[in-house]
């Protein structure tokens, strides 16, 4: 039986595929979607794998923060390979002119880099750029965004720090820029001897050392991992192998391949159901071959297996369609943006994602194809003389597999997906929302039938065949609308995170942040930027002094004759809503609650405050906007022993409570503190943003500079900026206007590469309307002929096909917009906890469209009916 099925199928695939079109347009889609994301999340994988040592810039990185490597901890460096050191600072560039500009000023030691090479434009070598001039100024190569802003050319000197520099040449590239992550400036690379002079390598600012190691050929990077441990115990050393050079874009590539896959596995459940119509319309119009079969004594499994062989080659080679087109979309993404790409990619063909994509495939095509291949196989011959090849009930073969396939399809979906709760969650939500549209589908079947009623004409047409058994609601409705759903909500994300970034942000966050401020300069500082933002009022913004603390839990307190303390910090005054001051220090909490920090028993996505160094504040009296939600702030004359305030989910992940305690490392030193109090940070707001702040007495001694926020439009922010590199040169200014402008433009590209992946999944709904149409072509064109004789016109006719379309359309964007504003409302509110913002011109582009095309299928249904003149199509059975 088993070779005439393969007779017979062999037989009637001679006549080519036009009856599986559809059916493999819509297959070759998803996989395309499928296979194109995975490709080229791999590619970029295989880059940053392949260049991992240059990204890391050498076998091992080992990283210290606020202080620098000891002489035990070089020397133990050295024995493990060769050894390159280099430290790094954020600080102020200012030119001749008076322009200033935060820069990542970054000093290197001899033998950088030890992987890689720098790319400079204007100088033969760095060891040459870097060479000090004649009067020991040092050399200096910057990135081409300083040479722009600060209106610079080669031979300029810029000042930064305490530290004269000469631009000796172009900063293109830096073999390890990936694996030093965000910038807030532009880069400008010296000698390591030339920052440690500029005096911001000191223990009171913040700084970063590196020491990178090359090991000896056959050098185990795990042992000396483990023997560095055992050497240097201590949890301040951030150690890091080849296999992390760039963990943040690895973790980045793994979600935008997971989310790109998703789309593409949308677009292929949407597509399954073009998969069905087609197989189904397919069988439509072999009925009188399987019926005459059946009527000769063939059985029902003869006819599924010819039929299933069919479907399997059409599969197959829809899958082999989608490969070919999901391999070489990032080959041609290679050729068009390799220079402009910001990660490593090694464009190829790769067997893995392509393999998975098959798979997926394959599983959809039995999923949506096994149920029609059912229906021909169960359906007698006397049925199918008469044109009748309805569904019979029972359970069957056909429809175990087709169970199966589905299971399948979520099963591989969960294991593939970097997050399996994620990814039941996206399963459930596209289930939800395709039998949400199947049910609206019947919906408007049946209002369209209760309407027709009270219509004349065309409408009238147009509503009948809405109702009729043909309608294009039953199947076009679901694919269209969870098109239409994926790219409204990838439509409303985007909106509302860019009016977050453009709109929100901007109101309530700070325009400028100022750092390394000195705290015996605080009140003049304060004064300056008064001046710069249109002046106030000092005893507005907090300068009175603290009260006095006798206690000195570091040394080195200066103190006057009658024992008050010389180093006073000024407390942020309630109601300032356009300039504050904080004292800052960094710190890094070490046991909780009188135990040892383990940071495995903390999640990881929770671990942030735990894993470094982390910024603090002391602040007295209780300010204006604290947030305090449980317990209650110090008094303002607090003298006793040290308290926090602490961020309620830092508190939450490491298990402290009002009254509970834990042990900071700052200075060098341990200090146990209480919980006064848990706090609502809003981050980026215009307040005290800080995981945990201490009362004035806990820190009594410390040597603290200052940060400060305010708020001024850019006018003022350009004069402030170059005010203040007159009597301020040590200060930092950060533009957050600027970085908010970066943030934006980085998010449009992102989004408009999402965008156009969710419109596959709308494609899909529109390759299933082609196929409606194209599996309706006979029983419209018998309509229409009947019409042309009973008299209708031309543009009746259609008129009623762009009502019934327009319709399907129209219901199904509604819907979709719908469905998509409620899958995106939850990932911009709970997710990114930002505001909610409705892009309404976006969305009606959306519902347009979709009623608009769909009318337009139907007026190209209508013209092909139309084409064909009445009589030999009244004369076909």
């Amino acid at each position: 039986m088993i070779a005439l099925s393969l007779r017979f199928a062999e037989r009637e695939l001679r006549g080519g595929v036009r009856g599986f079109r559809i059916f493999l347009a819509c297959l070759a889609l998803g996989v395309a979607a499928i296979a194109a994301a995975g490709s080229t999340a791999e590619a970029f994988r295989q880059g940053l794998s392949s260049q991992a040592r240059e990204i890391l810039g050498g076998d091992l990185a080992i990283s210290i923060q606020q202080r620098g490597f000891t002489p035990a901890e070089r020397g133990a460096f050295a024995k493990a390979g060769r050894v390159v050191y280099a430290a790094g600072a954020r600080a102020m560039a200012q030119a001749a002119s008076g322009d200033r500009r935060l820069v990542e000023l970054r000093g290197v030691g001899p033998g950088y880099p030890l992987a890689g090479a720098v790319t400079l434009q204007g100088a033969p070598s760095l060891a040459q750029a870097l060479t000090p001039a004649a009067d020991g100024t040092a050399g200096a190569v910057v990135e081409p965004a300083l040479i722009d802003r600060l209106h610079l050319r080669l031979g300029d000197r810029i000042l930064i720090g305490e530290r004269s520099f000469i631009v000796r040449a172009v900063l293109l590239g830096e073999p390890d820029r990936i694996g030093r992550g965000f910038a807030l400036g532009p880069r400008v690379l010296t000698s390591l001897a030339a920052i440690q002079a500029t005096g911001l390598v000191d223990p009171n600012m913040l700084h970063g050392e590196t020491a990178r190691i090359a090991l000896p050929p056959g050098g185990d990077v795990g042992r000396v991992i483990k023997a560095l441990k055992t050497a240097l115990p201590g949890d301040d050393l951030d150690i890091r192998d080849r296999g992390e050079a760039a963990p943040g874009a690895r973790r980045l590539i793994d979600q935008l391949d997971y989310f790109l896959g998703f789309i593409g596995l949308a677009s292929l459940l949407a597509g399954g159901m073009g998969v069905f119509g087609a197989v189904q319309a397919y069988l439509e119009t072999r009925k009188r071959s399987i019926a005459v079969l059946k009527a000769l004594g063939a059985d029902g499994a003869l006819i599924r297996d010819t039929y299933l062989i069919q479907i399997a080659v059409m599969a197959a080679l829809g899958v082999a369609i989608g490969l070919g087109i999901g391999a070489a979309t990032p080959l041609a993404l290679g050729q068009l943006a390799q220079n402009a790409l910001p990660i490593p990619a090694l464009f190829a063909v790769y067997p893995a994602p392509l393999a998975k994509a098959a798979l997926f495939g394959l599983l959809s095509a039995a999923a949506f194809s096994l149920a029609p291949l059912a229906q021909a196989r169960a359906t007698p011959p006397a049925a199918l003389f008469r044109q009748d090849l309805a569904a019979r009930p029972g359970f069957s073969l056909e429809a175990a597999g087709a169970l199966l396939a589905g299971l399948g399809l979520a099963a591989l979906t969960v294991v593939t997906a970097p997050t399996p709760i994620m990814a039941l969650v996206m399963i459930a939500g596209v289930i939800i929302a395709l039998g949400l549209l199947w049910v609206l589908g019947r919906i408007a079947v049946w209002a369209a039938g209760r309407a027709r009623g009270g219509a004349r004409g065309a409408l009238r047409l147009g509503l009948a065949n809405l109702a009729g058994p043909r309608s294009a609601a039953r199947t076009a409705t679901p694919a269209i609308g969870l098109g239409v759903a994926l790219l409204s909500a990838v439509v409303l994300i985007q909106s509302s995170l860019l009016d977050e970034v453009r709109a929100v942000a901007p109101k309530s966050s700070p325009a400028l942040v100022f750092t390394e401020i000195p705290g015996d300069r605080a009140a003049q500082f304060d004064a300056e930027v008064g001046h710069g933002i249109g002046g106030f009022d000092h005893d507005d913004f907090g300068l009175d002094q603290s009260k006095i603390i006798k206690r000195d839990r570091f040394k080195g307190l200066e103190r006057d004759a009658g024992g008050k303390p010389l180093r006073t910090f000024p407390h942020p005054a309630p109601g300032a809503d356009r300039y504050l001051r904080f004292p800052l220090i960094t710190g890094r909490i070490t046991a909780l609650k009188g135990a040892p920090l383990d940071r495995k028993r903390i999640r990881q996505d929770q671990r942030w405050a735990y894993d470094n160094d982390i910024s603090l504040s002391v602040i007295g009296p209780e300010p204006t906007g604290a947030g305090v939600i449980q317990g209650a702030w110090w008094p303002a004359n607090y003298a006793g022993p040290p308290l926090a305030v602490v961020e309620q989910k830092v508190a939450e992940a490491g298990g402290l409570k009002v009254g509970d305690s834990f042990t900071l490392s700052i200075l060098g030193r341990d200090l146990t503190v209480r919980v006064a109090g848990l706090r609502k940070v809003d981050w980026g707001a215009f307040g005290a943003d800080f995981a945990i702040v201490l009362d004035p007495a806990a820190l009594a001694g410390a040597p603290l500079r200052s940060i400060a926020i305010a708020k001024t439009d850019k006018a003022h922010e350009l004069a402030l900026t170059r005010a203040l590199g007159r009597d301020f040169p040590g200060v930092n200014v950060i533009s957050v206007r600027e970085q908010l402008e970066s943030a934006a433009a980085l998010f449009d590209r992102l989004a408009l590469a999402v965008r156009g992946a969710a419109a596959v999944a709308a494609l899909a709904g529109l390759l299933v309307l082609a196929g409606s149409i194209a599996a309706g072509a006979s029983a419209r064109s018998r309509e229409a002929a009947v019409l042309k004789v009973l008299g209708a016109a031309r543009v009746q006719v259609l008129a009623a096909y762009a009502v019934e379309y327009g319709a399907v359309g129209l219901i199904a964007g509604l819907a979709g917009v719908g469905l998509g504003a409620a899958a995106a409302w939850p990932v911009v509110v709970v997710v990114f906890q930002a505001g909610w913002s409705v892009d309404w011109s976006g969305l009606c582009v959306l519902v347009g469209s979709a009623a608009l095309l769909t009318g337009l299928g139907g007026l190209i249904a209508a013209l092909i009916a139309l084409s064909q003149r009445p009589a030999p199509v009244l004369r076909t059975p």
